[in-house]
């Protein structure tokens, strides 16, 4: 089947570099004569018939704004037989042949959907900050998302070293450690805590208490969101060392801001490969880059054959503070 009209959606966390692979998808496919719609708030746009006709102008002056023109949702229904029967339906009505998704794990199990049980052409491309797929060194958002959290933990360090106290910095990272595990490494955390690995709140407190005797009184501790929340770590260090302990919780501010050059590059480099291989009859493929290469994976490994290894980066922490 010629594809003559592709789709493109942003789903689940938004992500910085999403905009440039939405205009890498639109301006790869009117470079060879194909029409893009625009599908907004993700699936649940879809479901919405949220579908607009974009023009090769309609992405000018976005590949350095954070976030996603196209917006993005959750959307629960979509993963249901009836959802998804409405969704293709509706892409029929509005002759999209074929699909780009742009997310996380979660976006790529719907995309997979699609391909495989209504064989519907997808393809997804990796958009989501925690680093967390198969088959990409690197996804779209993850390196902005690292820098902007540690902007922060390089200012917070001032604080530290001026008032000698215990600092928390709770990043995100429900399931996967890769920013908070980066981000001590790079701005020179005493410790960091990620969901890979389980940890000893006694040793520890142990720890810091030796460190204090030393005549150690000031600590950075980075702590993934998925391995404990910050305030309860902070109760918990405060019980046992008596020690003032305090708490920053970056939160959201690490999926916003204008994205780095490598997450513009990217996304590009992404939204050009995903329309080469939806032209060549690709479907049910993730698209990402390893040894700054276009690697190419089936979507249901690409959500379930990541693993983080952190055992290196966890010893060079050890070593270097």
């Amino acid at each position: 089947m010629a594809i003559k009209r592709i789709g493109v959606l942003t789903s689940g966390g938004d992500a910085p570099g999403m905009n440039a692979a939405i205009r890498g998808v639109v301006r790869s496919s009117f470079a060879r004569k194909v029409e893009v719609s625009g599908i907004f708030r993700g699936y649940a746009g879809l479901l919405n018939d949220e579908v607009r006709p974009l023009s090769h102008r309609s992405v000018s002056n976005i590949i350095n704004r954070g976030g996603t023109i196209l917006k993005t949702s959750r959307c629960p229904e979509f993963m249901t037989k009836e959802g998804q029967k409405k969704a293709v339906e509706i892409l029929q009505r509005n002759s999209i042949d074929a699909l780009v998704v742009i997310g996380g794990d979660g976006s790529y199990r719907g995309a997979a959907a699609l391909s495989k049980q209504w064989n519907i052409p997808c393809v997804g491309l990796p958009g989501t900050i925690d680093n967390d797929l198969f088959g990409t060194e690197k996804t779209i958002g993850s390196d902005t998302a690292l820098e902007t959290a540690l902007g922060a933990i390089d200012k917070i360090k001032d604080t530290v070293n001026s008032m000698e106290r215990i600092f928390i910095v709770e990043v995100m990272g429900r399931n996967c450690g890769y920013i908070a595990l980066k981000c001590a490494l790079a701005g020179g955390a005493e410790q960091v805590l990620i969901p890979e690995v389980q940890f000893d709140i006694f040793e520890l407190c142990h720890e810091i208490t030796e460190g204090y005797i030393r005549g150690k009184a000031s600590w950075i501790i980075v702590v993934a969101e998925g391995a404990i929340k910050g305030d309860d770590l902070a109760k918990k260090i405060m019980d046992m060392t008596d020690l003032e302990t305090r708490v920053v919780v970056l939160g959201h501010i690490q999926r916003g801001g204008s994205p780095t050059a490598e997450d513009r590059i990217l996304g590009g480099r992404l939204g050009v490969a995903a329309v080469d291989a939806l032209l060549k009859g690709l479907s049910g493929k993730a698209i990402g880059i390893v040894c700054d290469k276009i690697n190419i994976v089936d979507l249901e490994a690409a959500t379930t054959g990541y693993k983080l290894d952190p055992r290196e980066d966890m010893g060079l922490i050890k070593i270097l503070t």
